[in-house]
Parts: C-alpha cells; sequence; structure tokens
C-alpha cells in the first residue's frame, strides 16, 4: 500500500468514526439526564472519537510524509512544494492548499474534543455528540469519494495522473513523475506563515467549544448550566482568535508592500467580523454570571459566531469571492458541500433556540445608567454593529452570487475605496468600545450613584483631557491637521487607558486580584491609539524632489511618492541621505546576507561558486573561494544604508523582491527599522527586469599590457594581471584545455574600486568567453585576446545603463502602541483565564457575589 492510499484509507477511518462517534454519543444522551448518560453508548462514542483521533493524525503524517518525501507523483505535493524549500517552509505548504487546512482544523477539533472528554464530566455526551458531528462535515471535505456522479470532498491524495490526465506527457509515459514541484506561493515564503495559520484555526476551532455548550444545553433543558464552561472557553478563543488575527496583520506589514497592516480585504474581514462577535458573546455570559441578565443575549451570540466562521469557511473556499480577495483559495468544486455545511448548522441553531426560546430565563431588574451592567450591554451592541457593517459589505459578491443563480444580473460591486468606507463607521466604533470600557470598568467595581461615580470619573476624566489637549497641540504645531474624528478617538482612547489604570491601582490598593478585563481594555485602547497614530499619521518620506518624471509609463504615485536611487550614489531624502549598495542573497548557514558580487551563478539556480572568500561581520569566513554553496534565489535583498543628517544614526535595511510575471510582475517585501516612538518602513516599488537582455553598448576594443591603465567611458581601470584559471567558474575543463582570468580593478565613484575577472578560454579547440560585469557601473570586460609574442592583452568595453532601485519609504509613528497592546491584550485574556480557574462559581440559581463585597470573583 502506498503513502497516499494509506493517506486516503485514514481520510474514511476518520470519517466513519466520526459517524459512529455522533451516533454513540448522541444515543448516550437521548433522552436522559445531564450527567446520567447511557454508559454503554457513551462507550462507543469515546472509542470511535479516539479512532477518529488516530485516524486524523495518520492523515497529517501521510500528507506531510509526501510533502517532505517531495513525492510529486501526487498533486498536493506538487502544487504546493518544491525540493529546495527549508522544512519549515514545507510546514507550511501543509496548510497552503484548501485540504491541508482543513486538516488542519480537524486536527485542531481533536485536540479540543479530548481535553472535552477528559474534563466536561456530566457534559460530555451532548457537547462531544455536537464536536463529532462537525467533524463529520468537516472531514466529509477532505473525503474525495464518489457517489455515482456526486463528488464528496477534495482529496489531498489525488495522483497527478488523475487531477490533470490530460497532460500530454502521460500519453507518451503513464508513470511520469515531476522532477520539481510548482513551490510554495513566493508571498508566504515567511516565518509568520509557520505560525500564523495554526494560530487562527486554534481560534476557528475553540468557538466550537462555547456552541456545543449552547446546543448542548438547550437540548438538555440546562438552559443556565452550560454557562459556566462556555466563559472559560470563550476566553481561550477570544484570546487565540485575536493573536491569531494579529499575527496576520503584522505578517502583512512585513511581507506585502501596501504600507500597512490591515487592507480590509474580503478574507480578513471574514476573521474580524466572528472575533467582535466573540468578545460580545463573551460580555453577554459575564453578564449572566455577574447580574443574571442578558442570556438570550449570550445564546445568540455564542450560536451567532460559530456560524460566522462556518460562513467565513463558505466565502473564503467557495470561490464566490473570486478576484475580490487576494487571500481567497480557488474553488475545488466544494461551494455546494460548504454550503450545505453552513445550513445544516443554521438551520439546526435556529431550531434549537426557536424550542426553548421562552424557557430562556430573563430578569426582571430594570437596568439604569448606575448599573455597569447596561454599559457592557452597549458595548457588546456596538461590538456587534461593527460587524455587521463589515458583514454586510464583505457579503456584496454572495448577493451577486445569489441573485445570479435566479438569473437575474446584480450591479452591486464592492467600494472603490474599502479602507475609507470601512474606516469611517470603525472609527466611531473604536470610540465608542475605548469610551464604554473604562466607565463600565469604573462603576464595575463599586455601588454606584449619581456622587460615587461623578468622583470616580473625575481624575481620569481631567487628565484625559489635559492629556488629549496637549497631544493636539504637538500635534498642530508640527503642522498636521486632527480632524474630530481623530480627536474622538484620541480623547476616548487615552481615557479607556487612564480609566482602566485607575481601577487596576484602586484593586491593588485593596489587595484585590486584578481584572483581567481591566488590563485587557487597556490593550484594546492602545490599540485604537496606535492605529489612529500609525494609520492616521503616516508620512511618505520618499518624496520625489528632483522634480525629473522616472517614466511617462509609472503610475503617478509611484513617480510623487518613491526616490531613484543609483548604485553606490548618495541621494537625499528627508532628513536621511540614502546609499543603495547592491544586491544580496540569501545563503543558507550564513547569517544576514551575501553580496552577489562574491558569487557566481552556475547551471543549477539553487547552487553558486564563491569567487571569494565569504566572510560576515562577525570575522568568520563562511565560504573559502571556489567553494559550491547552496543560495535561495527566488527573492534578491537590496542593501539600503540610511544616514540620519540630523542625529548621525546610521542603519542599513534590506528590502527585497522579485519579479514573478505570474502573480502580477514585481513582489516586493518591506524591511522595517524598529524605533520605540516610529517604524522606517521601506519596499523596493521598481528596479531593472533581470528577465530582459540588458541593451549593451558596441563592444569598444582595448589592447594593453600589464599594468597599463584602460579607458572606460566614465571610469578608469589598471589591468593588474592574468593568471591560469581554476574550476572556479564551472568550466568544465579538460588537462589539455586552457583557461586565462585577468585581475582588473574598476575605480568607480567615491573612490570604490571593483575587481573585475574575465576569462579567456580555449577548450577542445575552440575559443571562448567569459565576461565580467560590474553592474554598479554599468560596464561589462571581455576577455577577447592575448598575445604571447607582445605580452598585448585585448579587452572588449561595452556599457549599459547603471544599476538601480526606486524605493518607498514611510514613517509609521507609534505603531508600536498596536503590538504592544495586542500583546496586554492577549495578556488580560490569560489572566481572567487563570482567575476563573480558582474563583469560586455561582450556583445555577443565584447571582454571582458582586466583586465589591467577595473580590476573589473577578469580571
Amino acid at each position: 500500500m502506498s503513502i497516499g492510499d494509506w493517506g486516503h484509507l485514514s481520510v474514511i477511518v476518520a470519517f466513519a468514526a466520526a459517524v459512529v462517534s455522533t451516533l454513540g454519543y448522541f444515543m448516550a444522551a437521548r433522552g436522559r439526564k445531564l450527567g446520567e448518560p447511557d454508559e454503554s453508548w457513551l462507550r462507543i462514542g469515546r472509542g470511535a472519537f479516539v479512532v477518529h483521533g488516530l485516524a486524523v493524525l495518520g492523515v497529517i503524517v501521510a500528507l506531510f510524509g509526501i510533502i517532505h518525501g517531495h513525492r510529486y507523483e501526487y498533486y498536493y505535493a506538487w502544487s504546493h512544494s518544491s525540493n529546495h524549500l527549508p522544512v519549515h517552509y514545507m510546514i507550511s505548504c501543509f496548510w497552503e492548499g484548501q485540504e491541508g487546512s482543513f486538516l488542519l482544523w480537524i486536527f485542531w477539533h481533536v485536540v479540543l474534543g479530548a481535553f472535552i472528554m477528559r474534563g466536561a464530566k456530566q457534559w460530555e455526551a451532548p457537547v462531544m455528540s455536537v464536536f463529532a458531528f462537525v467533524q463529520l462535515f468537516l472531514v466529509s471535505m477532505i473525503l474525495g469519494v464518489m457517489v455515482g456522479s456526486l463528488k464528496v470532498g477534495s482529496s489531498p491524495f489525488i495522483l497527478m495522473k488523475e487531477f490533470m490526465p490530460d497532460l500530454p506527457v502521460y500519453k507518451l509515459n503513464p508513470d511520469w513523475v515531476p522532477q520539481d514541484g510548482n513551490g510554495l506561493n513566493a508571498l508566504l515564503q515567511n516565518y509568520w506563515m509557520v505560525i500564523h495559520p495554526p494560530t487562527l484555526f486554534l481560534g476557528f476551532a475553540l468557538t466550537l467549544v462555547p456552541f456545543a455548550y449552547a446546543i448542548a444545553g438547550l437540548w438538555k433543558g440546562e438552559l443556565t448550566k452550560w454557562v459556566q464552561p462556555a466563559l472559560r472557553w470563550s476566553l481561550w478563543g477570544g484570546a487565540v482568535l485575536g493573536i491569531g488575527t494579529m499575527m496576520g496583520a503584522y505578517w502583512a506589514y512585513e511581507t506585502l508592500n501596501f504600507g500597512g497592516y490591515w487592507n480590509w480585504d474580503p478574507v480578513e474581514n471574514a476573521v474580524y467580523i466572528p472575533w467582535l462577535v466573540l468578545v460580545a458573546g463573551l460580555h453577554a455570559l459575564v453578564l449572566w454570571q455577574r447580574g443574571r441578565t442578558g442570556l438570550r443575549t449570550a445564546y445568540a451570540l455564542v450560536v451567532a459566531t460559530f456560524l460566522l466562521v462556518l460562513y467565513a469557511t463558505f466565502l473564503t473556499r467557495s470561490g464566490v469571492l473570486g478576484n475580490a480577495s487576494v487571500h481567497s483559495f480557488t474553488d475545488l468544486g466544494l461551494s455546494g458541500q460548504l454550503l450545505l455545511y453552513l445550513l445544516a448548522f443554521l438551520v439546526l441553531s435556529i431550531a434549537m433556540l426557536a424550542w426553548r426560546w421562552r424557557q430562556i430565563p430573563v430578569t426582571d431588574k430594570e437596568l439604569t445608567m448606575y448599573h455597569p451592567e447596561l454599559w457592557v450591554f452597549i458595548g457588546a451592541t456596538v461590538l456587534c454593529l461593527g460587524a455587521f457593517q463589515v458583514f454586510v459589505t464583505t457579503s456584496i459578491p454572495v448577493y451577486n452570487a445569489l441573485i445570479g443563480f435566479f438569473g437575474v444580473k446584480s450591479n452591486l460591486a464592492l467600494p472603490a475605496d474599502q479602507i475609507a468606507h470601512y474606516t469611517k463607521i470603525q472609527l466611531w466604533m473604536g470610540v465608542f468600545i475605548a469610551l464604554l470600557s473604562g466607565v463600565a470598568q469604573l462603576m464595575w467595581w463599586q455601588k454606584n450613584d449619581k456622587e460615587s461615580l461623578s468622583n470616580t470619573l473625575a481624575i481620569p476624566g481631567i487628565l484625559t483631557l489635559l492629556l488629549a489637549s496637549l497631544i493636539i497641540l504637538l500635534v498642530r504645531n508640527n503642522g498636521l491637521q486632527v480632524p474630530l474624528p481623530y480627536i474622538a478617538l484620541l480623547t476616548t482612547g487615552l481615557f479607556g487607558v487612564l480609566a482602566n489604570a485607575a481601577m487596576l491601582l484602586q484593586l491593588l490598593r485593596r489587595r484585590v486580584r486584578l481584572s483581567g478585563g481591566a488590563v485587557s481594555h487597556i490593550g484594546v485602547a492602545l490599540m485604537l491609539l496606535g492605529i489612529l497614530a500609525s494609520a492616521g499619521y503616516s508620512n511618505i518620506i520618499s518624496r520625489n524632489t528632483s522634480g525629473l518624471l522616472y517614466s511617462r509609463e509609472f503610475p503617478d504615485e509611484l513617480n510623487r511618492d518613491n526616490v531613484l536611487l543609483w548604485r553606490n550614489q548618495a541621494a537625499q531624502m528627508g532628513p536621511y541621505k540614502l546609499t543603495y549598495t547592491g544586491q544580496f542573497y540569501d545563503v543558507p548557514g550564513v547569517p544576514g546576507y551575501v553580496n552577489k558580487e562574491l558569487l557566481f551563478r552556475t547551471a543549477d539556480e539553487y547552487k553558486a561558486l564563491a569567487r571569494a572568500d565569504i566572510k560576515q561581520e562577525d570575522g568568520k569566513t563562511y565560504y573559502k573561494a571556489g567553494d559550491t554553496l547552496e543560495i535561495r534565489p527566488e527573492d534578491t535583498y537590496y542593501r539600503v544604508e540610511y544616514n540620519d543628517t540630523t542625529s548621525g544614526r546610521e542603519f542599513v535595511l534590506y528590502p527585497r523582491a522579485q519579479v514573478n510575471q505570474e502573480m502580477g510582475g514585481l513582489l516586493a517585501s518591506p524591511d522595517v527599522k524598529l524605533f520605540w516612538d516610529h517604524d522606517i518602513y521601506s519596499h523596493v516599488s521598481s528596479v531593472p527586469d533581470p528577465s530582459k537582455e540588458k541593451d549593451w553598448s558596441e563592444m569598444q576594443e582595448q589592447a594593453v599590457s600589464l599594468g597599463d591603465t584602460l579607458i572606460l567611458n566614465d571610469y578608469i581601470a589598471v589591468f593588474k594581471g592574468a593568471e591560469p584559471a581554476k574550476n572556479l567558474a564551472g568550466l568544465g575543463l579538460s588537462k589539455d584545455d586552457i583557461a586565462v582570468q585577468a585581475d582588473v580593478i574598476v575605480s568607480g565613484e567615491n573612490g570604490k574600486q571593483y575587481h573585475v575577472h574575465p576569462i579567456f578560454v580555449v577548450k577542445n579547440g575552440l575559443v571562448g568567453r567569459v565576461p565580467d560585469e560590474v553592474e554598479a557601473l554599468g560596464l561589462r570586460i571581455t576577455f577577447n585576446n592575448l598575445d604571447p609574442a607582445t605580452g598585448k592583452f585585448t579587452f572588449g568595453v561595452s556599457t549599459t545603463q547603471k544599476d538601480y532601485i526606486i524605493l518607498k519609504a514611510m514613517e509609521k509613528p507609534f505603531i508600536n502602541l498596536l503590538w504592544s497592546g495586542t500583546l496586554l491584550m492577549t495578556l488580560g485574556f490569560g489572566m481572567a483565564i487563570w482567575q476563573r480557574g480558582r474563583a469560586p462559581q455561582a450556583t445555577a440559581g443565584k447571582p454571582a457575589a458582586r466583586p465589591v463585597r467577595q473580590p476573589q470573583v473577578v469580571a
């Protein structure tokens, strides 16, 4: 049995075991009180889920085996990997495709299911029946079987000749196997893509747990007991999905070149929406535990969160987005199956809620403005309204597809300026969230009336107004505008930080355990301030001040907002003097990057010969001249020296780029210099196309003797000597062949010297020449002839345009507030999880004690 057959068999076993586990757990809980399952059926459900988990592990091992083993007879391995990928990028290959990402999601459900089986106790049977039912649907997505004429799922173990049977090569050789794969998407060859998808899919998987508890509570009529376990799992989900989303934002910031970290792409939105609703649902669960209010809201939001995750899956994998997103998967013919998956759980959820809706407890307590629960509820409502705005716009392609299904053409289109469209609403959502998080947190820990509330709000309110006024004055003194929405977000963001910090100080004075909620709220407020500063006041510092148009073919933005840098020629850019010093490659095993001039490329594009000793700043020699070394040629790193003429501070950046016509031309990724108060964000906007032949001038010959000077247009060179060439250039010389290597020293700008080594070859009785090029000067020197009788050496000199790059650079002020706020928000979630694991819990029929009287209970 081949590894592919083993993997496919494991998928079938995993599917069958999920069916049996669903049935076993369902029958164990059916018609019985919570905590009194049918033990025989329970054992069947457990055993089947264990078999399911082992089969899923078998699928994972088999799929990674075909990727790591370069088994290109399998379409998945061929389409996502290649021979020269390092192991950590092979891991990224695993979930680059639809089938692999489904498998990752399934794996996390297996892990979470194991925790539920171990710790859910009385809830195990009803909760795991939901879990196994979800697994049944997910595994069906990678089943890859035909039922009559109906295809169920897409198998990651399909063979190339089955996926593309019409390739002519298979008619000549049915057993043909490609020698190399198509490779991993260039933009995904980043370490964040090794950890971001698993984190994000763990967040998706965690939304299933509170959903399963909610459905189990409705099923068993235990309409309040489910809240306690669901709340802790919701905290885990909020933390992991939030950090996973921000990992994706940071990946975009350092990999893509649109100048930011969030582009309101539909796939980004599809993750953002359920996270907002999840956080709103989390607060609704807290409201029920605190004041026995908002349980219906909690049910609706917990259920909606999981359904929105399923909707996001449909949106990104059905092909409905088309060209609306750069992140979406191609349609593998699973759109109908995905829609069925979504509708099944939508109908189940609505039916269960409708069945028990009237029985769900509601409070008779009237909430006034002095009840913190009211402000928490309003905050949850604001989060949902923000999610709704993004949902409505992001779903426009779905509306068009739905209307088109009935034969009606729709003219709906996504906004031309999506960033402006979303920001004008989301900014105000941020304003209200920052304000409400501060007010509600201050009120949460005390009994409130007009006097006490005024006293509590006074100090953070006054400090907020003073600090906001000072910042606004400083910004305006720097010639920048501060529009009203910015003033509102700045003021409320500062209030969110100060109010929650004030409450933490009070808790410390009372010797009460710190509130995880307050810490998270400070993190969110800092994130909002970081977004305001870095996005609202991002400053392009690479303006074209030369008065020249780089090219009429370039868009206005490129001609206006970029600086032209000639190799080794300093140029002023704002307060910085920039020097582009050359092209570099990533060489495995060598820290940093290696100058391209030190490498001689061979017929194998992934190997090169060292033209000189390769040393780095640590003084260590990593390769000696003549050594063969591996390189990663996909990306070229452009070394740019920055010299701040005002402070004298110097640093070097290596923005990278590759010319990839299949992906739209130039793929450029920025390099970022981090400072405490800002980032310098730089990326290449244009380079000479390496795939095009250079336009060389007509060769000019010069005959010189040893030590003579050559005139090379604007430069001079000295012919230092010639010697028999060792096999440095991979010439494959035999003992009867002759090769002579010249050493020519060219003096360029600013006294910089270049060693040029053209080679004259006599091989198999035929004369050949290997020219050498100085890209920085646009020179090519060819060793044309040598005359032993006269001691004359003839060199040919050709010229072309000098090497250059066009660079865009921006300042991102106070962006560290965004990243530090993310970490603080996650820390707050973690604190809340830990505290709720230790704090006494309210009983089903009794409200949770007020924090003022029972400090150990935290919100």
